[in-house]
């Protein structure tokens, strides 16, 4: 495993899985330095987080004598719903992305880990999925050394604003999980804090060349020890 120190910087952290993993990140001995790129100043402090707050997710400043991040996490994304259109959606869930991943690289990220959706696809009928697919492929094309993708299902935890339609998929799956094998078991509810987990650990592969240069963790795969289902 890892040895040393190394630098995290990490887009999204007000978000339900980013928040868990910013914490699981401040409270891994191996990270020195934590960068929480975000909208709004985020509401509790560590002497290992140095918050960068732009409301487009910018880095306008970075001076030679800040510590470079070699690990890179982002934890963005949005619904149709609460974008409002289809363009609305594509502007945060692939093109934003792919601008915070573009900075995390040229900021000096060798290894970055993104979450993206289960059945993602850029052939995808749903424009979510299709956008999270072309996401996976434009990062893929950036020149980090380690490019993962995290597609969860449903995910489990209490958000500021909690969304109805991963409410009701939770209800659903509650009741369906006595069934839930073979492919279904994908769709079983994760808990945040889990992929959360499965992140932090996944960084650490990569580090450590563990990994294949793209590597996509799906589902159930998410659950603990992610390295015994990795794929191409």
């Amino acid at each position: 495993m890892s040895q040393g120190t190394a630098n995290a910087i990490i887009a999204g952290a007000s978000g339900l899985v980013g928040d868990e993993l910013l914490h699981q990140l401040l409270g891994h001995p191996h990270f020195q330095t934590v960068y929480s790129l975000s909208r709004h100043e985020l509401p509790f402090h560590s002497n290992k987080l140095v918050q960068i707050i732009h409301p487009e997710l910018r880095v306008t400043s970075w001076e030679d004598s800040d510590l470079t991040p070699t690990i890179g996490f982002i934890c963005l994304g949005t619904t149709k719903k609460r974008a409002g259109s289809n363009k609305a959606l594509e502007a945060v869930d692939l093109h934003l992305v792919k601008e915070v991943a573009t900075t995390m690289h040229l900021l000096g990220v060798k290894h970055i880990v993104v979450i993206s959706s289960l059945f993602a696809s850029r052939y995808s009928p749903s424009h979510y999925l299709r956008c999270k697919g072309k996401m996976e492929r434009a990062l893929k094309k950036i020149g980090f050394d380690h490019c993962v993708f995290v597609r969860p299902g449903p995910l489990k935890g209490e958000r500021v604003k909690p969304r109805k339609d991963e409410l009701l998929v939770q209800s659903i799956f509650k009741l369906l999980h006595p069934i839930a094998i073979g492919p279904l078991a994908h769709l079983n509810p994760i808990p945040a804090e889990d992929v959360a987990r499965a992140m932090l650990e996944l960084s650490l592969l990569a580090e450590d060349n563990v990994l294949s240069k793209v590597t996509i963790i799906s589902g159930k795969a998410l659950f603990p020890d992610p390295l015994e289902h990795q794929t191409d």
